[in-house]
């Protein structure tokens, strides 16, 4: 049998409805696994071992009655730390939130409960979600665990190193200008954002009421599609949450891109990229073009207005929802993360109207754009994993959110997978590639990275042996 910690959600499911393997099989082995490299890895803010068993009892006393829940029934998983959890500590990353105990459970992970899942505990992020290094000054750096000397990415860190290091089987992060797709990207695992109001926003502590989306971070795209399942759905107490048919993701995920048109974007905006990056997407796309598909190149120069845009918005945003503790307790915040709110409570009233009008100029480029074509491909990021340390927090975020904050901004879904490796001295780091697609079209997106997936027929197995010795 595989190593328990490298089953999908998909796979240990199947185990659980054959009597092959059990979810407390299952969350010993993730609690093993923590108690074994998470001194390295640093990915757990908060642990909950004993709630978690509990949990995965129950949910084999279940499965065993023949009461099964769904294909999440029994799966471990573990939460950014700025979804809300009734009686669990939600930091958001932040010493200001250290001893914050909400009262109730956001509502994705109520649902998640509805559905039998087991939770591991809450994740490192970057402080309050506002940049993309998870070096966190509170709770310590996360690292890759392709390298652990280098960045997990951000915000949502914890969670792509997590999944990476087969901690847990998934996890649930947040994604403003690309806190899901970046860590994902940098540490080899699926990272899937939905269209924004696809899923509620209710009890997941905010960075910005306009762009904040959540999403998963997996490693399968089945498995994002498994989520995305049960967890969408409208919420009226959410003002962003939309009522919009919730589609069935799962019954045509294999049916392929055959005479799909996808567009790659290129330009000087694109080109800035490493060129191993580089190399790596446009082998991709030539997958694409083996299972059926038509590629064309098309301009993307537009996407760094945009992420400018999304920045502006960010930390304007960000500075009106942390304004009080911005006004009473400055001295609680990181240094990183102090300049960026001192800089958006600073933006000028013109600037912020200018990322707003920039952004509906966006939205109509690429809504003209999907007239044309079914995808578009990207590089997730510009560059591999940095080293820790190594440069400016702020010039990170500048950096590594070039290609998915214009779809922050532009609220459209975009997903990143694996697509490759880049060999620098004795580490060897992954590739993202990201696909996006229109507005409300998750189950074109997942149809086309589950096609991509199966074809590279990606694996993470390839992490083991990283934590053998």
């Amino acid at each position: 049998m595989t190593d328990i910690n490298n089953f999908s959600i998909h796979e240990a499911s199947t185990l659980y409805q054959q009597q092959l393997l059990s979810p407390v099989e299952v969350t010993q082995a993730c609690l093993e696994r923590i108690s074994r490299l998470d001194d390295r890895l640093n990915c757990f803010i908060t642990l909950t071992p004993e709630m978690a068993l509990e949990q995965a009892r129950q949910a084999e006393d279940e499965i065993k009655r023949g009461e099964c829940r769904g294909p999440l029934h029994g799966i471990p998983i573990a939460l950014k730390d700025l979804y809300e959890t009734r009686g669990i500590r939600t930091t958001a990353g932040s010493r200001l939130l250290g001893d914050y105990v909400p009262a109730e459970d956001a509502l994705l992970v109520q649902r998640l409960f509805s559905h039998g899942v087991v939770l591991l505990g809450k994740l490192n992020m970057h402080e309050i979600a506002l940049g993309v290094t998870n070096e966190n000054p509170h709770y310590g750096a996360c690292r890759n665990p392709f390298d652990q000397s280098r960045i997990s990415g951000g915000s949502s860190g914890g969670s792509a190193a997590a999944v990476a290091a087969g901690l847990c089987l998934a996890s649930l992060g947040s994604d403003t200008g690309g806190s899901i797709r970046i860590p994902a990207s940098l540490c080899g695992v699926v990272g899937f954002k939905p269209t924004f109001g696809r899923l509620s926003l209710r009890g997941v502590i905010p960075l910005s009421w306009n762009l904040d989306h959540a999403g998963f971070l997996t490693r399968t795209v089945r498995d994002a599609a498994t989520l995305l399942q049960f967890l969408a759905g409208y919420d009226s107490e959410d003002p962003v949450c939309a009522n919009q048919p919730v589609d069935d993701y799962l019954a045509s995920l294999d049916a392929g891109v055959k005479g799909w048109r996808i567009g790659m974007l290129e330009g000087d905006s694109i080109s800035a990229a490493d060129s191993g990056i580089l190399q790596a997407v446009s082998a991709a796309a030539q997958v694409f073009v083996s299972l059926g598909a038509s590629v064309e190149t098309i301009n993307g120069d537009f996407l760094l207005p945009a992420a400018r845009a999304n920045s502006t918005i960010v930390i304007s945003d960000a500075a009106a929802t942390y304004r009080q503790y911005l006004a009473s307790a400055p001295h609680q915040f990181g240094a990183d993360v102090l300049t960026r709110l001192q800089h958006g409570a600073a933006c000028p009233l013109a600037d912020y109207i200018l990322a707003r009008r920039t952004q509906a100029v966006t939205l109509r480029q690429l809504e003209q754009l999907f007239t044309r074509f079914d995808l578009l491909l990207l590089p997730a990021t510009p560059l591999v994993a940095p080293k820790l340390g190594a440069a400016d927090a702020i010039e990170r975020a500048r950096q590594l959110t070039r290609f998915t904050a214009p779809f922050n901004l532009t609220g459209l879904p975009a997903i990143t997978l694996p697509c490759g490796f880049i060999t620098e001295g004795e580490a060897k780091l992954p590739v993202g590639l990201q696909i996006v697609a229109p507005a409300w079209q998750e189950k074109r997106l997942l149809r086309a990275a589950q096609a991509y997936e199966q074809a590279r027929g990606w694996t993470m197995t390839v992490i083991s042996p990283l934590f053998e010795t």
